[in-house]
């Protein structure tokens, strides 16, 4: 460890090892934050005028503000940045729109923003704004082999909103802000409870942690009906509380009881390929997805993808390519060359056997991939709740079985549960949902940056107490 720390191949920061890019990013986001917070907004404007905004908003949009909504909202109008966090049903989209009305009124320059292409496109649709992935928004070259907006040529915007930045990573987050204008005003959007990144880092969590930014915390749950358990569960979840289950035909949460693997295996493929459609009119392949803890064992997306694909695509029987046409694919890695980044899943449109290409049908368009990036696909009839992070589908089926007890943990189990709009249902035992509810172990990182932030920003006044003047 000495000899690689001596070399430079690993950089020794009193008692923490890093790799040098991982380091050199933690310390230059948090420089980064502090100038941030150092500079006052570019287009300045009172507490008083972004509080008769609200007020406006109040009227203009029909909608009656809880005091945390109201906080959020005068706090991102008339601050520099602000951190907003909060579950399913505690109004986060609502206040994106009320800042996006006052954004309007002030005829600032705005933009959108979220880590995928799902998420970016759910914020469009709610939002009735356009919305883009950071890697579209800062618009990578792959001529010059880095993104087009940077320190040199940053992003041209008064206000930028980050959504679903739990999923955001160190480096990603990195590229972010180098794009930002010193007096830019940032909201960013996100649920502290949910999974950290898949990539390095633990960048929302450290953001709140450094008690150098201002947070709203939207507690109050908004967003519930009496049928609608899925909300209310996802909350008792994450107070260590067993979840509500009545299998009442009218609710949107369900429990099967299955002990046996394999069995949970047939009635999972049974719910999705005919069921839940029959049921509830679900399309099997476009509003079901199937998310589960691992890849491994009878029900990880391994296998559940290989089942599902013979009873869903059974061209696929018929192919010697590693996909057929109609495959439901998700793109597992950032494809810079293509345009494609992890996460984003489509839809197989053509195979050219001669030239060995594949064509897949994205929300955004077709990519074409060479064998050499065949790699970079996998089947996304089942995914893994991490893939799953920044997406929400209409109807998710999840097994939840002691085989997976190593990865049982309540917030993989709240991220999962909060993936579902309008149903859930969870095959396995009640001894692995137990095990995931009372398992408040936190997926370690061993981050530096909250503390960097507060070195760098120094001993001033201690932002995350800001409460906009609203006492």
């Amino acid at each position: 460890l000495g000899h690689s720390c001596a070399t430079e191949k690993l950089i020794c920061d009193g008692e923490r090892v890093y790799l040098p890019k991982f380091y050199h990013a933690e310390v230059e986001v948090a420089r980064r934050v502090a100038e941030l917070l150092a500079e006052p907004p570019g287009k300045e404007i009172h507490f008083a005028m972004a509080e008769s905004l609200f007020n406006l908003a109040c009227r203009e949009l029909g909608v009656q503000y809880t005091d945390e909504q109201r906080e959020a909202i005068i706090g991102a109008l008339s601050g520099k940045m602000l951190i907003i966090t909060g579950g399913p049903g505690t109004g986060k989209t609502t206040i994106v729109r009320a800042i996006l009305f006052g954004a309007k009124q002030l005829k600032w320059g705005v933009e959108l923003a979220a880590p995928t292409g799902r998420a970016a496109k759910r914020l469009s649709e709610t939002t009735g704004h356009p919305a883009r992935t950071i890697h579209r928004l800062l618009g990578f070259n792959p001529g010059i082999g880095r993104f087009e907006h940077n320190p040199d040529n940053p992003l041209d915007a008064d206000l930028v909103i980050l959504d679903e930045v739990s999923m955001v990573d160190l480096e990603l987050f990195l590229s972010f802000l180098r794009a930002l204008k010193p007096r830019t005003r940032l909201v960013l959007v996100g649920d502290a409870d949910q999974l950290p990144s898949v990539g390095p880092g633990a960048v929302l969590s450290d953001l709140i942690r450094s008690k150098k930014i201002p947070v709203v915390r939207l507690t109050k749950i908004l967003r519930q009906d009496e049928h609608g358990l899925i909300v209310s569960n996802a909350h008792r979840i994450l107070r260590g509380q067993m979840p509500i289950i009545r299998n009442d035909p009218q609710d949107d949460f369900f429990f099967s009881r299955q002990e046996d693997p394999i069995a949970a295996q047939n009635l999972i493929a049974d719910l999705v390929c005919e069921r839940i459609p029959h049921r509830f009119g679900f399309d099997p392949v476009e509003d079901i997805q199937v998310i589960t803890p691992m890849h491994k064992g009878r029900c990880g997306a391994r296998e559940l993808n290989k089942i599902l694909r013979e009873r869903l695509n059974p061209l696929a029987a018929t192919t010697d390519f590693p996909f057929a046409p109609g495959d439901k694919v998700m793109q597992t890695a950032n494809n810079y060359d293509l345009g494609v980044f992890n996460g984003e899943i489509g839809r197989v449109a053509e195979i050219d056997p001669d030239s060995a290409r594949i064509v897949v049908e994205y929300d955004f368009g077709r990519v074409v991939y060479d064998r050499m990036y065949w790699d970079q696909l996998q089947l996304a009839y089942a995914v893994t709740v991490h893939k799953s992070q920044g997406s929400e589908y209409p109807a998710v089926v999840m097994p939840i079985l002691t085989e997976h007890y190593i990865m049982l943990t309540r917030n993989l189990l709240y991220t999962a549960v909060t993936r579902a709009k309008k149903l859930i249902v969870l095959v396995g035992t009640h001894k692995a949902l137990a095990i995931a509810v009372r398992n408040n172990r936190q997926m370690e990182r061993y981050t530096a940056l909250a503390e960097r932030i507060k070195e760098v920003e120094g001993e001033g006044q201690n932002s995350s107490s800001d409460n906009f003047g609203l006492e």
